[in-house]
């Protein structure tokens, strides 16, 4: 009897042990899908701001570079890209996406397709904005120093 109760007091501790793990290991996969998530978006960020390539092929190249799960997701959004605009998009991609994230994580990382929306609008503008800064303070000073002469 002696034994029987040993046994399962093992089981149920190994058991234990097993489960404890396994949640353990979510969260810390969890926590790198975050941190690769961060990586590729500050990979796209720099990309935007000085190549002026097209998100596709923004999103190739980071799908190529990150890790598995990761990598899926940019993937999908660059497929889904052929068919749509580039928030319906990424959208589409993370609600797809199987992988360790929560719900509110999944919620936060869609909130960035409305920065998508906006990315082509800021990005065909800039050098627009760039060239009337410019030539806009040309002009005043050229329009001063007549009024002074």
């Amino acid at each position: 009897m002696q034994i029987i109760k040993y046994c399962m007091l093992f089981f149920i501790f190994t058991s234990s042990v097993l489960i404890g793990r396994y949640i353990s290991k979510q969260y810390s996969y969890r926590l790198k899908e975050l941190e690769e998530i961060k990586n590729a978006l500050n990979i796209f960020k720099t990309k935007i701001k000085f190549t002026y390539n097209p998100i596709p092929e923004i999103f190739n190249e980071i799908s190529k570079t990150a890790n598995t799960n990761i990598s899926k997701l940019f993937r999908e959004a660059k497929e889904k890209m052929k068919n749509g605009t580039a928030s319906i998009a990424w959208e589409e991609a993370v609600e797809e996406i199987e992988s360790n994230l929560k719900k509110e994580d999944k919620q936060a990382i869609k909130t960035l397709s409305k920065l998508l929306r906006n990315n082509r609008y800021r990005r065909a503008n800039k050098p627009n904005r760039i060239n009337r800064k410019l030539f806009g303070k040309a002009n005043n000073t050229s329009i001063r120093r007549k009024e002074q002469k």
